[in-house]
């Protein structure tokens, strides 16, 4: 069996699978217990989990009848290989005099980072139908443009959420005051009906903060995490401006491994079967689990209906601009530093590409479908500045780092050009230019923001910045 690990920035498949165990560690039924692990036995269980995410991606591949390229030459010994690009000890991945990550796809797609190979791409138009039509009115856009977008993301990328998702029940588990007594917090628990399939165990669960001296009913963020150390100085940014902010454990609704698609919320609609290849990703798991989670946000009395929003970074930024798109009750979105199946173009071979997002480590993300755009990227329907619009007229801020090159920044950049037609027909304002600003300069007049940050993969340097964009629709509404 050929391999086809993706590596990505983190550069190695064991910080990959460690970063995946590490916000898995209260799933009880999913996962052992990490810290209580020795060092053998949490290498071997994440050669386990590498093992299970490798044949599931596989048995991908037999069911829509892809092979691999057969017989690339060894990484050292390709003529392909970018000459300039030197191998870490300990890394299996390559990088250049920047820093930079490259690796090669199972497809033999070496990463790029140059400008000049980049943009051989034609973007599909978001306001043109199927048929050739344009798309001249926003009655156009809704009952006819913007259902055809969906459903193209639906069925090819990102999976179909089924319509017999089970029922989920919210209870308040425990309150305790927070941030050096600034905010009350409380733990929110979403049971979710198993009795379908009780071996699969997946919750929703919500840690909150709200502002200990609010009046009244507070905008409220929601951000998509996983089981990493809490964010706790963008807590207190949030409860200082007066809002509140909510943490979602994405790893307790489904696993973040192609080794739990037999688990978590997909194993237990699907009984423990396979996929089907338009069955629902990850994202989409955790994007319905986020919507279950605003179902409850709604009818808590501290906070504002109207005025919640969702951050996510990285993974989590994709999985935010999803989430969005998918449920119209998200009033902002700030997806941070989200690169490819986020909010960099597709198509543009600059970093993260559809290859690495297709290859064993990242493919459980998405439906089994968008396997086949692997090394066939013009195929693909849809463009990252189409999920952008799929979230207008509500407003969005993009935002990349200049250190972070692997998330393509310039392309998330030209993703919200592109949208930004969308919103205009929509009687909103777009980015307002086509010149990528210089770093840490933002562009927050329109409901299509960006900023580029100097620096690497962090969301911290951009949430000040975010806080007074979004008080623009937050504060002066009641």
């Amino acid at each position: 069996m050929k391999k086809n690990l993706y590596v990505g920035p983190f550069g190695s498949v064991l910080a990959v699978l460690l970063l995946t165990v590490l916000s898995l560690q209260t799933v009880r039924a999913q996962s052992p217990d990490f810290s209580k692990m020795s060092p053998e036995e949490r290498r071997a269980y994440m050669d386990k989990m590498r093992a299970a995410a490798q044949e599931d991606w596989q048995k991908t591949m037999d069911q829509l009848q892809l092979k691999l390229p057969a017989n690339l030459p060894p990484p050292t010994d390709d003529p392909k290989r970018p000459q300039h690009v030197k191998q870490r000890e300990g890394s299996s991945n390559w990088y250049d005099e920047a820093g930079n990550t490259h690796v090669r796809s199972g497809w033999g797609n070496w990463t790029n980072y140059e400008e000049s190979q980049a943009n051989a791409y034609t973007l599909p138009n978001p306001l043109m139908l199927k048929n050739g039509k344009p798309v001249k009115t926003a009655a156009m856009w809704w009952k006819q443009r913007r259902p055809e977008i969906l459903n193209d993301y639906e069925t090819e990328i990102y999976g179909k959420i089924p319509k017999n998702t089970p029922k989920v029940t919210f209870e308040v588990t425990g309150q305790d005051t927070a941030v050096g007594g600034k905010a009350n917090k409380k733990l929110i628990i979403g049971r979710i009906d198993n009795s379908k399939y009780p071996s699969a165990t997946p919750r929703i669960e919500l840690t909150m903060y709200t502002p200990a001296n609010a009046s009244g009913p507070v905008p409220l963020m929601v951000i998509v995490w996983g089981a990493f150390p809490t964010p706790l100085a963008t807590i207190r940014k949030i409860i200082e401006t007066g809002w509140a902010v909510a943490l979602f454990n994405t790893g307790l609704v489904q696993m973040d491994s192609g080794a739990g698609l037999h688990s978590g919320i997909i194993g237990l609609v699907n009984e423990g079967k396979d996929r089907q290849p338009d069955d629902w990703g990850v994202l989409s798991a955790w994007s319905w689990g986020l919507s279950r989670a605003l179902d409850y946000l709604e009818t808590d009395k501290a906070i504002n209906p109207k005025q919640i929003g969702i951050q996510g970074h990285s993974r989590w930024g994709k999985t935010a601009l999803l989430a969005a798109a998918l449920d119209s009750r998200w009033a902002i979105a700030f997806p941070s530093c989200s690169g490819s199946l986020g909010a960099s173009l597709e198509k543009r071979n600059f970093g993260e590409t559809i290859d690495n997002v297709a290859g064993s480590g990242e493919y459980h993300w998405m439906a089994g479908n968008f396997v086949k755009y692997g090394r066939n990227w013009q195929a693909m329907p849809v463009d990252a500045h189409e999920l952008i619009a799929l979230v207008a007229p509500r407003p969005v801020f993009v935002t990349g780092g200049t250190k972070d090159q692997w998330a393509d920044p310039h392309g998330m950049f030209l993703a919200c050009a592109a949208a930004s037609p969308v919103y205009e027909l929509l009687g909103k304002k777009g980015i307002g230019t086509t010149q990528m600003p210089a770093p840490d300069v933002a562009l927050i007049t329109g409901e299509v923001a960006f900023r580029n940050h100097e620096g690497g993969h962090v969301d911290s340097l951009d949430w000040p910045v975010f806080l007074e964009f979004a008080k623009k629709y937050f504060n002066d509404k009641k």
